[in-house]
């Protein structure tokens, strides 16, 4: 029965910060998949035992970070599983978790402009692998001095863009005081070869300068001038209209007070 199994195609690595899931087709009918991980200088671990699925997690097998990889998936019938004859299989390219892990999005933890200074401090992606006191590990704590990070920033509405790289967790760059400045950052490792640049974090963007005109626009705007108009008319006409009042109500007065007389 083995040989008339199909086995697998299209088998990728799909890796971000060293948490690892091997992908492959087609969906299984009738028999199951069994992933074997391969590696160099490690002996042979299985994962994802009679599955159904088309994707397996791999990641805690993957610990030895600098090894090279194969990942063999098997074609099997669970009543076979103890037979002798090998299963159909279909073998993975090479995978080495340190140089093709994507590195993820850092964390920006606090950022502030004061005058011609724009401050940002972020952390570090984690990993799912943990030191011997159950604390995760970070990827610069894996990757060391060869993970390096780059801030990418800005002024606000405008295309020009700069950038400043460091080995360390914040920035301090010198910007136009008064204006408002955007930005992201992103893990870079230059050794690679391919992966060089990871995801970017979240844009933000500082509001030092920013009033209510740059918030909402014109709009607001033309209702504040229409309202100080309003208010200036109001301020001019209303006096003379009550002084008009005042000045009829007296005549009105005067010529009451005469036909009274003339009675």
């Amino acid at each position: 029965g083995y040989k008339e199994l199909p086995t697998a195609v299209n088998i990728t690595w799909s890796s971000i910060n060293f948490k690892t899931i091997l992908q492959w087709q087609p969906k299984p009918s009738g028999y199951f998949y069994t992933v074997e991980i391969h590696g160099e200088r490690s002996d042979v671990k299985r994962k994802c035992i009679l599955t159904s699925e088309t994707e397996c997690d791999v990641t805690d097998v993957l610990r030895k970070v600098n090894e090279t990889y194969t990942a063999h998936i098997l074609s099997v019938k669970p009543a076979e599983m103890d037979n002798f004859e090998e299963p159909p299989f279909a073998v993975s390219e090479k995978f080495v978790p340190f140089n093709q892990t994507v590195i993820g999005k850092p964390e920006i933890k606090d950022y502030s402009q004061k005058g011609s200074k724009l401050n940002v401090l972020f952390k570090d992606p984690l990993t799912p692998y943990m030191f011997s006191n159950g604390s995760f590990m970070s990827i610069q704590d894996i990757f060391q001095h060869k993970l390096e990070y780059k801030l990418y920033y800005w002024k606000d509405q405008s295309s020009g863009k700069k950038d400043v790289t460091t080995k360390s967790h914040n920035f301090e760059v010198s910007v136009d005081s008064g204006k408002n400045y955007c930005f992201y950052v992103q893990g870079i490792i230059p050794s690679r070869r391919e992966n060089r640049n990871g995801q970017q974090s979240v844009v933000l963007c500082t509001s030092v300068g920013r009033n209510i005109l740059d918030e909402y626009g014109t709009e607001v705007f033309i209702i504040l001038a229409v309202i100080a108009v309003t208010v200036i008319t109001l301020a001019i006409v209303l006096p003379v209209v009550l002084c008009k009042r005042k000045k009829a109500k007296k005549a009105r007065a005067v010529r009451e007070k005469e036909l009274l007389n003339g009675v």
